[in-house]
């Protein structure tokens, strides 16, 4: 997998963690959003090119063509499973370059009727994240002329599993009775100290290792940061020789024959669905390209812009593993034209009236008569 991509996506996804609202439960998959930012940055004309580019994080020119290779890497997993998906609607019309920009196998129709369309966008994603999400996030109208969709789906299973019990916490925020999941692990370099940030990888029996994080200050980009340098930072095997080893790390007593690690956290269940426009424009690059219609000549002639884009993403953390899925879409419409407008009298009759009925081609009065006080109460 290109690495310079693969820094890009971290870089994205660190961007958007930072922007999150502290205090409560959360999980974004920027790894769903980057490849439709970057199949966008190919596609755009400026200023929208270039802001996306940036936030993509590699060359517009390229960028369209290494979101393909990221999802087919991705297809190379064995616990990670992932699809791209393009729909154009009937009643637009083409550029000649679509089909460099928009692959033609990703690429498929709207009919224009809402419930039909529906109905397979929402196949589309309970298909590729195996049932976890059966709903695509963006919602479909006569005015969308297309939607870039990405799917992702994980599942693993723990090379050691965990044992679950119901625990009682009595103080603090977590005051209350959970599901606590509890294992030993004889390696003790599954954990690492990043200065005032401890990491524990969780081992997947395949090619997928969940990490945990505790800390201070930013916990959630400094364990970004930390993904990317997995040999980095101290030892569990050194740690366990300081008396104040780290963050969340106390030195206890086993009765294996030799040192080993305890961890322990209680499983979680997050659902959580994003409004990406509502993010900074500098995280995902949006900014130009959901405001100003017509920054994308190389796939039609008619004014387009980003009207909507959502992501919806769930995680689990269970004993015996983990499972992730996320659905990202962005939904473009077609730009509303810009008309001018004439000047024009107003009459209101605010106040007593006469009237008259007569045959129009004669004129000969029917009735008449004067309205001095509305009679219909409201």
């Amino acid at each position: 997998m290109d690495a310079d991509v693969v820094r890009a996506v971290n870089d994205l996804t660190t961007r958007w963690a930072r922007t999150l609202p502290s205090g409560g439960n959360t999980v974004v998959s920027g790894l769903g959003v980057w490849p439709l930012v970057a199949l966008l940055a190919t596609a755009a004309d400026e200023p929208g090119r270039s802001e996306l580019a940036a936030a993509a994080g590699v060359d517009a020119s390229r960028a369209g063509q290494d979101a393909i290779r990221l999802v087919e890497a991705i297809e190379g997993s064995a616990d990670l499973h992932g699809a791209l998906g393009v729909w154009v609607s009937e009643q637009l019309k083409l550029a000649e370059s679509f089909d460099s920009v928009m692959p033609a196998p990703l690429v498929g129709l709207l009919t224009g009727n809402v419930s039909v369309d529906k109905a397979k966008l929402d196949a589309w994603a309970a298909e590729h994240t195996d049932d976890l999400i059966r709903e695509m996030p963006v919602a479909l109208n006569p005015d969308v002329m297309l939607v870039l969709a990405s799917a992702l789906m994980l599942r693993t299973t723990w090379v050691r599993p965990f044992t679950e019990q119901v625990r009682r916490v009595s103080g603090g925020p977590w005051a209350g009775s959970w599901h606590w999941l509890e294992r030993t692990d004889g390696d003790l370099d599954a954990v690492r100290r990043y200065d005032d940030l401890t990491v524990v990888t969780v081992r997947g029996d395949a090619d997928v290792d969940v990490l945990l994080g505790i800390g201070s200050a930013d916990v959630l980009a400094g364990l970004l940061a930390a993904a990317a340098r997995p040999d980095d930072g101290v030892p569990g095997s050194e740690l366990i020789l300081q008396d104040q080893p780290g963050p969340g790390l106390r030195i206890g007593q086993t009765t294996s024959a030799r040192p080993d690690l305890k961890v322990a956290l209680p499983s979680f269940s997050i659902e959580v669905e994003h409004d990406l426009l509502e993010s900074p424009a500098e995280v995902f690059g949006l900014g130009a390209v959901a405001s100003s219609p017509g920054l994308f000549s190389a796939l039609s002639p008619t004014p387009l812009q980003v009207g909507e884009a959502r992501q919806k993403v769930l995680a689990r953390f269970f004993a015996t593993g983990f499972e992730a899925a996320a659905v990202t879409a962005m939904a473009m419409t077609r730009a509303a034209m810009v008309t001018s407008h004439e000047r024009r009298l107003e009459v209101v009759f605010d106040q007593p009236f006469a009237f008259a009925a007569v045959l129009r081609e004669s004129r000969l009065p029917i009735v008449a008569g004067w309205v001095a006080r509305p009679t219909e109460p409201a």
